[in-house]
């Protein structure tokens, strides 16, 4: 198994570099592959914030490349959790965070629009300090 970094997982997602995803894609088809929640965390900021992709497109190409079957993840029910999540119009981090969170019986925050969209989710309840 190898680990990989989030350049690994942007390259082979947007294809922007031929050469480097090139290299990714045969990264990914030879090897088990170890992607930590933090890499997916900062891929879905790159891919929204600089390349301007849509929470669909980034939540279609996590599901896909979480599903693969040469993927691990450190806890897939976390994560499957979190897409689930983000699917439903929460933001990736909070929709982690919060997922990370289930063993707590609150979980507290200032912003209110995350207060909102956690309302009834998992066991963890989100609310204002």
């Amino acid at each position: 198994m190898t680990g990989v970094d989030t350049n690994i997982i942007v390259r082979l997602l947007t294809g922007d570099d031929p050469g480097q995803s090139e290299k990714a894609r045969a990264l990914l088809k030879k090897q088990d592959v170890f992607i930590p929640e933090t890499i997916l965390l900062e891929a879905e900021w790159v891919l929204r914030h600089a390349y301007h992709f849509r929470a669909a497109a980034i939540h279609t190409a996590f599901v896909k490349l979480c599903g693969l079957p040469n993927v691990i993840l450190p806890n897939p029910h976390r994560m499957q959790t979190a897409l689930q999540w983000y699917e439903d119009g929460m933001d990736f981090a909070d929709a982690l965070h919060l997922a990370a969170s289930q063993a707590c019986g609150a979980f507290y925050s200032f912003d209110q629009k995350f207060v909102r969209k956690a309302e009834g989710r998992g066991q963890c309840k989100v609310k204002e300090p």
